[in-house]
């Protein structure tokens, strides 16, 4: 799929899901919060968040760790225009695609102490080249956090299958080679590299650290 096709594809699915979005995603999107509460960024860093959606995150990013520099990237400007309400000159918003864009000129800066994708990569067709690039914009010390839908091991098999079944119209593919890919990119990056599951392997967190 190309991006323009995406961009148009995620605004369609966006355009109405967009008002209930973050009311309704609370009850399965697991993991956010303990993500955001175990960055540890400090007054000053730059944090990006690719696939930012309506600003949930880094909204509540802003809130856990106040002065850091909040930025976001989504292809679909229905959500943007939802995250520009929200987060108002509090962070500098782009339309991008996650797989490869110019961050000096959409943000004036090419590097960044935190990058996030939060539930992102099971949306994005080339989940792995958008895994390469938020690599590519890590500074010196900086990690890549990383939350999104398990293999849902510790689930019953019918109910997996129901759940992954659910996912598909909401064009959502659970990653299921997320850790190998991660930890591949990690070895071949000289990255850090610490990854856990959420209860009942819903949902995984992988954290990679450039040093």
């Amino acid at each position: 799929m190309t991006t323009a096709a995406h961009g148009v594809l995620m605004d369609r699915v966006y355009r109405r899901q967009k008002h209930i979005y973050d009311i309704t995603r609370k009850y399965y999107l697991f993991g956010r919060d303990r993500l955001i509460a175990g960055m540890n960024a400090t007054p000053g860093q730059r944090v990006i968040e690719l696939g930012c959606g309506t600003g949930r995150n880094l909204a509540r990013i802003g809130a856990v760790w106040p002065q850091v520099q909040l930025h976001g990237l989504d292809i679909s400007r229905e959500m943007l225009g939802l995250a520009g309400e929200k987060l108002g000159p509090r962070a500098v918003l782009a339309v991008g695609d996650a797989t490869g864009f110019d961050a000096a000129a959409l943000f004036g800066t090419a590097t960044f102490d935190h990058v996030v994708l939060s539930y992102a990569l099971s949306m994005i067709p080339d989940w792995q080249g958008t895994i390469a690039q938020a690599v590519r914009l890590l500074a010196p010390g900086g990690c890549l956090h990383i939350v999104d839908f398990g293999d849902f091991g510790g689930l019953p098999r019918p109910l997996s299958a129901l759940l992954r079944g659910w996912l598909r119209l909401f064009h959502v593919t659970p990653r299921d080679a997320l850790g190998t890919v991660a930890a591949r990119i990690a070895l071949q990056q000289g990255l850090d590299h610490t990854r856990c599951n959420g209860p009942l392997r819903y949902y995984r967190m992988i954290v990679l650290t450039r040093v």
